[in-house]
C-alpha cells in the first residue's frame, strides 16, 4: 500500500510538473476558447479573476465591437463622484479614508451591486452638491460682512478724527498730528470710493487709477486683519480696504474711478456719512460676522457627521475600508469585468479566446464545473489547435525572485520558453555587486537595511509599494558585500586580524617576508581566508590588490559570459535547432574558450604554480594573436597548445559567418519544393522572418554579418568591461579609507584629552560621509555597472528578449495599489488647474 500510494504521489508529482518549467524557462502555455452564458458571464469572469490564471484575447479588435460600453461610462461617472467626494472630505479636518485592506474587501467584494452604488452615489453627489453650494453662499456672505466691518472701521477712525472739537490756536504737532482731509470729507468738497481690493492687486490697482485720473486721485490702503476664504477653494485670501479720494463728488472723475474699480472686480461698500453712524454699522457688522462664524462651524460639524458614514467600514465588514474606499475598489473590479466582457464576441453566448498555462488547466476547467452548479447554461473551455496569436511568456515567481524577474523584464520579456537569464542572476547579480562593494562594514550596514525591510514589510506593502518589493534584493546584495569583504579583509578600510598574518618581519622593520611554502612544496600554507591583514598598509598594497582584483574581474567575467553560451546552447536544444547549434552555438563556444579561456588558464596556472620567472599574460596574448615565437612559455608545449588554440580561434569566425544563411537557403527551397503553400518556419528562417513574410537571403546574409561582427568585437570589449569590477572595487577602498584617515584618524593621532573630543565629533562626520557617499551613491553606482554587466555583457550572448508578458486577469492585482495612484491623482489636479 505505502508502494502504491508513493507512485501515486510520484506520478501527480510528475504529471503537475508535465509543462511547468520553472525559472529557467517559462511556463507551457494552452490556447483555448472560452464560451461563458450572457446571463451568468459576468459572475464567472469575476469568480475566475479571483484564483485562476487567464489570459483574455480581444476577439473584438477588427470591428472595434464594444457591446458593454455603456456600462463602463456609467463606472467613469462613478469613479468621478468617488473623486469629487474624497476630495471634499479630505478638506474636513479629522476626517482620514481607511485604505489598504485589499484582503478583506475582496473577502466580501459580491456585497455589493453597480445599481445599488451608483444610486448610493448620485445620492451623495446631489447632497454633497448642495451643501457645497450652501457653504459657499455661508461663506460669501461671512466675507462681505468681514469686509464691510474692515471699511467702517477705517471710516470710523477717520471720520472720528473730523469730527473733533476744534481750537482756535494750535500747536505744530497738533496741527501735525490731525487728519489730513479734516473738514473736507463731510464738505462735500472732496469724492471718495470704498472697497476691498486683493492685496496682491493693490500697486495695479493704484497705479490705474493715478493713470485714469491723470494724478488727481489719491489711495489709501489698509491690510485686512480677520481671516478671509476664498468660498471655492476654502484657502485664506489676503486682501486691504482701500478708500480712493478724487475732487468733485458725483462729477466724471467719480466715473473714472468707478470704471477703474469695476475692472479690478473689487468688491465696493457704502462710507458711513459720520463717526456715530459708523459706529453703529460697525457693531451691526460685527455681530453678523459672530452669527456667521457659528453658522460655518454648525455645517463644518453637520458635514463631519455626514463623512463619518463615508468614513466608517460597511456593515457587513466591521474590519474592512472605508464604505467610499470599499466602493472605489468596488469600482475598479466592475470596469475590469466590463472590460474583459467588451473582448468577447457572440450574442447569445459569449465566446472568447484565452491563454492558460497547461498545468492549471484541470483546475480551470473544475473551477468552471463549480461555476456551473445550479445554472441552465454553463461554461466551458477548450483547447484551440489554430493559435491565432503569439504565446505569452509565464514565469512562476515568488517573494525572493519576483524582483529579480522584474530587472530582467525591465530589459525585456524572455521569448515564450527561452532561456531565462533570471534563474542565475538570482545569484551572479548579489555577487558581482558584492565583487565591487566588498566591505564588511559597508555590507553590515547594508544587510541590516534589508532586514529592518524585511520585517517591518507589512507596513510598507501599499505605502511604499517599491521598498517592500526590494527588501530580499537589499538583504542578498547585502550578504554578498560581506562575502567579499572577508574575502578582501576589509572592514571600514581596515584589515580584520582573523588568523595569524603568513608575512613576518625579516629584520630591519621594514621589509616582510612570507611565513609559508611559497613553492608549494608540502610546507606551511598560505592565509586561510581571503587576503592576508599584513597587505593593509603596506607600500605595495595598491600594486598587489589591483593585480588581484583585475584578475579576479577577468576570471568572472569570462565565466559569466561562457555559461550565457552555455545558455545558448540550452536554446538551440530546446528549440531543436541544429542550424543554430552547429553555425553558432560551436564556433561562438570555440572563439570563447580558445582565446579568452586560454588568459584565465593563464592566470590561474600562474596562481597555483610557483615560477622563478613568471611570464606576462599580456605579453604572451600578443605573441599568441601576432603569430610571433614567445620566448617565455609557461611550461612546455604551452606555445605551441597557445598557436593551435589560435588557429581555432580565427576558424571559427568564418564558420559562424557563412555556412547558416546558405543552410537557410537550402531548407527554404526545399520547402518551395515540397509545396509553394508553406511558409518558411519563423525559427529556422529566423531574424525577423516569420510566417507570410519573403525569404530575402540578401538580407538574412548582412544579418548574420552583422552578428558575427558583433559577437567578435563584442567579445573583446565586454571582457574588457568586466573590469569595471576591479574599478568600482578599487574605488570603494580608496573611497573608505580616504574618509577614515581625514576623521577618525585625526582624533586617534591627537594626545588625551582632545583624542576624544575629537574622535566624538570626527565619528559623526565619518558616519554622515559614509551614508551620503558609501551607502547612498555608491551602492546606487554598483547596482547600476552590476545592471549593465548582466544586461550587455551576459544577456547578449544567448537572450533576444522578445516575448510577451502573460498579463492574466487578476482583480486582486488590479485593486492592489502599486504607488502610482497619488501621481495620477496629482496629474489630474494640475490639469484642473
Amino acid at each position: 500500500v505505502a508502494v502504491a500510494a508513493r507512485s501515486r504521489a510520484l506520478a501527480g508529482i510528475l504529471k503537475a510538473a508535465d509543462g511547468a518549467m520553472g525559472l529557467l524557462r517559462s511556463e507551457t502555455m494552452k490556447y483555448g476558447l472560452l464560451v461563458l452564458p450572457v446571463s451568468e458571464a459576468h459572475r464567472i469572469v469575476s469568480r475566475l479573476g479571483n484564483g485562476s490564471n487567464i489570459q483574455f484575447e480581444d476577439d473584438n479588435a477588427r470591428d472595434m465591437r464594444r457591446p458593454y460600453r455603456k456600462h463602463i461610462q456609467r463606472i467613469d461617472e462613478m469613479e468621478r463622484i468617488l473623486r469629487f467626494l474624497q476630495a471634499e472630505i479630505t478638506q474636513i479636518e479629522g476626517c482620514e479614508i481607511v485604505k489598504n485592506k485589499v484582503e478583506e474587501f475582496l473577502k466580501f467584494d459580491d456585497a455589493y451591486s453597480l445599481e445599488q452604488v451608483e444610486s448610493q452615489l448620485q445620492d451623495l453627489y446631489k447632497s454633497f452638491l448642495k451643501f457645497k453650494e450652501n457653504n459657499a453662499n455661508l461663506t460669501n456672505e461671512r466675507n462681505q460682512a468681514v469686509e464691510e466691518a474692515e471699511v467702517v472701521a477705517v471710516a470710523k477712525g477717520m471720520l472720528a478724527g473730523s469730527s473733533s472739537a476744534a481750537v482756535d490756536e494750535e500747536s505744530f504737532e497738533a496741527s501735525g498730528k490731525k487728519p489730513l482731509l479734516e473738514g473736507e470729507i463731510g464738505g462735500g468738497r472732496l469724492g471718495y470710493l470704498a472697497g476691498v481690493v486683493p492685496k496682491a492687486d493693490e500697486a495695479r490697482f493704484a497705479r490705474a487709477l493715478w493713470r485714469a485720473s491723470r494724478g488727481n486721485t489719491f489711495a489709501q490702503f489698509t491690510p485686512i486683519t480677520n481671516v478671509v476664504k476664498d468660498p471655492k477653494t476654502g484657502q485664506e485670501l489676503q486682501k486691504s480696504v482701500f478708500v480712493a479720494y478724487f475732487q468733485g463728488a458725483g462729477g466724471p472723475m467719480q466715473q473714472k474711478v468707478f470704471k477703474v474699480c469695476q475692472a479690478f472686480g473689487v468688491n465696493m461698500y457704502n462710507w458711513p456719512a459720520n463717526a456715530e453712524m459708523a459706529s453703529i454699522k460697525h457693531s451691526q457688522l460685527q455681530k453678523l460676522v459672530m452669527e456667521k462664524d457659528a453658522a460655518m462651524a454648525a455645517y463644518a460639524d453637520f458635514m463631519r457627521a455626514e463623512a463619518a458614514d463615508l468614513l466608517a467600514p460597511p456593515g457587513h465588514n466591521s474590519k474592512g475600508n472605508s464604505k467610499m474606499e470599499e466602493w472605489r475598489l468596488f469600482c475598479i473590479k466592475e470596469k475590469a469585468i466590463y472590460n474583459i466582457l467588451n473582448l468577447c464576441s457572440g450574442e447569445i453566448a459569449l465566446r472568447v479566446n484565452v491563454w492558460y498555462p497547461a498545468s492549471e488547466e484541470s483546475k480551470i476547467i473544475a473551477e468552471l464545473q463549480k461555476l456551473n452548479e445550479g445554472s441552465q447554461q454553463g461554461a466551458f473551455l477548450t483547447p484551440e489547435k489554430k493559435i491565432r496569436s503569439t504565446a505569452p511568456t509565464y514565469v512562476r515567481t515568488n517573494d525572493y525572485t519576483e524582483m529579480w524577474q522584474e530587472v530582467i523584464d525591465t530589459y525585456g520579456i524572455p521569448k515564450y520558453q527561452e532561456a531565462n537569464p533570471a534563474l542565475l542572476s538570482v545569484v551572479t547579480f548579489p555577487f558581482i555587486f558584492g565583487m565591487m562593494y566588498g566591505d564588511v562594514g559597508h555590507g553590515t550596514l547594508l544587510f541590516l537595511a534589508g532586514l529592518w525591510l524585511c520585517k517591518n514589510a507589512e507596513s510598507f506593502r501599499f505605502t511604499q509599494p517599491v521598498l517592500f518589493a526590494v527588501r530580499y534584493m537589499v538583504v542578498s546584495l547585502g550578504f554578498f558585500a560581506i562575502f567579499a569583504g572577508f574575502m578582501y579583509n576589509d572592514f571600514f578600510s581596515i584589515g580584520l586580524q582573523i588568523f595569524e598574518s603568513r608575512w613576518k618581519d625579516s629584520g630591519d622593520g621594514v621589509n616582510f617576508i612570507p611565513d609559508y611554502d611559497v613553492k608549494n612544496s608540502g610546507g606551511r600554507g598560505p592565509y586561510p581566508f581571503g587576503l592576508d591583514w599584513m597587505w593593509h598598509g603596506s607600500s605595495n598594497e595598491l600594486l598587489y590588490v589591483n593585480s588581484m582584483k583585475m584578475k579576479l574581474s577577468v576570471l568572472f567575467g569570462v565565466l559569466q559570459m561562457t555559461v550565457g553560451l552555455l545558455l545558448r546552447w540550452s536554446n538551440a536544444f530546446f528549440e531543436k535547432s541544429v542550424t543554430n547549434f552547429f553555425c553558432e552555438c560551436i564556433p561562438m563556444m570555440i572563439f570563447m574558450l580558445c582565446f579568452f579561456g586560454w588568459m584565465d588558464v593563464m592566470i590561474l596556472y600562474k596562481w597555483v604554480h610557483p615560477i622563478d620567472n613568471p611570464p606576462s599574460i599580456i605579453n604572451s596574448l600578443i605573441c599568441m594573436a601576432m603569430g610571433q615565437e614567445d620566448k617565455f612559455p609557461f611550461w612546455d608545449g604551452s606555445v605551441q597548445l597557445a598557436q593551435k588554440l589560435m588557429m581555432y580561434t580565427v576558424i571559427s569566425v568564418p564558420i559562424m559567418l557563412l555556412p547558416k544563411p546558405f543552410v537557410l537557403l537550402y531548407q527554404h527551397k526545399q520547402k518551395q519544393a515540397e509545396g509553394p503553400h508553406l511558409a518558411v518556419d519563423e525559427e529556422s528562417a529566423g531574424h525577423g522572418h516569420g510566417h507570410g513574410e519573403e525569404f530575402e537571403f540578401g538580407e538574412i546574409f548582412i544579418h548574420q554579418i552583422i552578428e558575427t561582427i558583433e559577437f567578435v568585437l563584442g567579445t573583446v570589449s565586454h571582457t574588457a568591461s568586466y573590469l569595471r569590477i576591479w574599478a568600482l572595487s578599487l574605488a570603494h577602498q580608496q573611497l573608505s579609507l580616504v574618509f577614515f584617515q581625514k576623521t577618525i584618524t585625526m582624533g586617534l593621532e591627537m594626545s588625551f584629552p582632545m583624542n576624544g573630543i575629537v574622535i566624538y565629533l570626527m565619528f559623526g562626520a565619518w558616519f554622515g560621509i559614509t551614508l551620503a557617499v558609501l551607502l547612498g551613491m555608491d551602492v546606487l553606482e554598483c547596482f547600476l555597472h552590476t545592471l549593465r554587466l548582466h544586461w550587455v555583457e551576459f544577456m547578449s550572448k544567448f537572450y533576444k528578449a522578445e516575448g510577451l508578458k502573460f498579463a492574466p486577469f487578476s482583480i486582486k492585482k488590479l485593486v492592489t495599489p502599486t504607488g502610482d495612484e497619488e501621481a495620477a491623482a496629482l496629474m489630474r489636479g494640475a490639469g484642473a488647474e
